[in-house]
């Protein structure tokens, strides 16, 4: 089994549509198994989360001796 990734644009009557250069590496004619992942209101909460617990964690480790880098 070969996999494609690629975006794809969900019209108002629920069809894909895939981008034509995709298009024409799919073999015609042929069966294909489709996975369809849309993004969700909740990752981009998660998302920020993460980059906020990261900065948090980073910054943790910063001394105040560290400050003489911070000067050129």
């Amino acid at each position: 089994m070969k996999a494609y990734e690629s975006p794809a644009k969900i019209t108002a009557e629920g069809n894909l549509e895939i981008p034509e250069r995709l298009r024409r590496t799919l073999p015609a004619g042929k069966t294909a198994r489709v996975i369809v992942l849309v993004p969700d209101p909740s990752d981009a909460d998660e998302q920020s989360a993460w980059d906020s617990l990261t900065t948090d964690q980073f910054l943790s480790g910063y001394a105040a001796a560290d400050a003489a880098y911070d000067r050129p």
